[in-house]
């Protein structure tokens, strides 16, 4: 338990930030769509990145970067934790790492790591906490990958439950974007309206 509450879900409750987040991207089909709104808006927002996608699409990468969002670790190819052992895990993590060392300098390097599918071991997370790396986690899940609801339920299911210091999970990917591309522009703009501040995760 102690472990687990080394985890971050969300922050300051006293302050009216918004820390929005992606996962699974760069993804040309939707990220370049999500950067573009989010400086319509002047927000921030933390990427947790793909490896094998950062290999491939190294100038939306760049402009993820060159826009000051952070940028965190998702592992080299999307890797559960619960179906992997800790060395192929960690060794997938450090693939992750390294395209990230590669493509930005190191002071502009913020360890910051989220498990794909929120599955990790505890050994897991132990190799990763010890390497200076803080794991984020999500109070709000927006379900923008869920095939079962409609974009119209996603949009409520975020309004509804993001607060002071929320951490939202969005997915810039291919799966995902219909739905965002119908709730992204809604959120930011309803938040900003509500005097909101977007933030990226440092």
């Amino acid at each position: 338990m102690r472990l687990f509450s080394k985890y971050i879900w969300r922050f300051s409750l006293e302050k009216k930030e918004i820390y929005l987040t992606f996962d699974d991207g760069p993804t040309p089909e939707i990220t370049n769509f999500v950067l573009d709104e989010l400086q319509k808006y002047k927000a921030k927002a933390t990427f947790f990145c793909i490896g094998k996608n950062i290999k491939n699409e190294p100038e939306i990468f760049k402009r993820i970067i060159a826009e000051k969002h952070a940028v965190g670790n998702h592992t080299q190819n999307h890797l559960s934790g619960w179906k992997s052992s800790k060395k192929e895990y960690v060794e997938n993590f450090l693939e992750c790492e390294s395209e990230i060392s590669n493509a930005i300098q190191k002071c502009q390097k913020q360890q910051l790591f989220r498990p794909p599918y929120g599955k990790l071991k505890k050994k897991q997370a132990k190799k990763i906490l010890k390497k200076g790396y803080k794991i984020i986690m999500w109070s709000v899940l927006s379900a923008d990958f869920d095939t079962s609801i409609t974009k119209e339920e996603c949009l409520e299911n975020v309004l509804q439950n993001t607060t002071n210091g929320s951490i939202v999970v969005f997915h810039d990917s291919v799966k995902a974007s219909k739905k965002l591309r119908y709730v992204l522009p809604k959120v930011l703009t309803q938040f900003t309206q509500q005097g909101f501040v977007f933030k990226a995760i440092l």
